[in-house]
């Protein structure tokens, strides 16, 4: 293990996170998105100390407040490079991971990675979230549900809850402060069955900059006119 594995091994057992034989696929996963990412825009982080904060921690920093171990079923809607989704699979082997993007480059880069780490019970999906939602075998069906810088709140709440089981948790994860954001997409979590549950906030190692994971609780089945048609939310937000 070298200084860098450390620090994150330690940071995160400072938060009960414990990493074991995982240290391995963390390694492939970080030569994976370099190797990749230059011939395909994948991410803007590639410096090794980096990719380990400001991808792998960050991505991890959701058990921080979500008990993991009670998630069977967990989506992440437009995941990109896989986060915080592949992390989160990586040192919590139990989760069936569903992931949804709508760019199929970055499908076959997340079906190599999970070839290349041997990741079992992950179901890559391609296309737009507003279509896949409305499936029977993806809609109403998720424990917990993420979303990591992908769109504002009033229309994550359209793209994501819809994935999201009856008493069952979404989790979209931020940067800076989501007050504003959340202000207007009440509407939004009225018409999708969410009820802000709480906002937890915390600073990201080295650099100290503010990250926010917003937990919303679903409180009944999606009705039947939502998500709308792919494109639409993005164009007239419930707001």
């Amino acid at each position: 293990m070298d200084p860098i594995q450390d620090q994150f091994v330690r940071r995160l057992e400072e938060r009960g996170i414990v990493l074991s034989s995982q240290l391995d696929q963390f390694e492939s996963y970080y030569r994976e998105l370099v190797s990749w990412n230059e011939k395909m825009n994948l991410t803007g982080i590639t410096e090794r100390e980096q990719v380990y904060t400001k991808h792998f921690y960050d991505s991890l920093s959701l058990a921080f407040f979500v008990d993991m171990l009670a998630v069977d079923r967990m989506a992440d809607i437009g995941s990109g490079a896989g986060f915080p989704g592949i992390p989160l699979k990586i040192a919590f082997p139990h989760l069936k991971l569903t992931i949804v993007d709508s760019l199929s480059k970055r499908i076959s880069f997340l079906q190599h990675v999970c070839d290349e780490l041997k990741l079992e019970g992950v179901e890559l999906i391609h296309g737009r979230a507003e279509d896949i939602a409305r499936q029977p075998s993806n809609r109403d069906s998720y424990d917990l549900v993420t979303a990591r810088a992908v769109a504002r709140m009033a229309l994550l709440n359209e793209f994501c809850l819809p994935f999201v089981r009856k008493d069952g948790l979404f989790a979209a994860m931020k940067g800076s402060d989501p007050a504003e954001e959340l202000s207007e997409s009440k509407l939004s979590l009225k018409e999708l069955r969410g009820q802000l549950e709480k906002v937890e906030s915390f600073s990201l190692p080295i650099e100290d900059s503010a990250r926010h994971i917003i937990l919303i609780r679903k409180t009944g089945s999606t009705p039947a006119k939502y998500p709308r048609k792919a494109g639409i939310p993005a164009k007239t937000p419930l707001v």
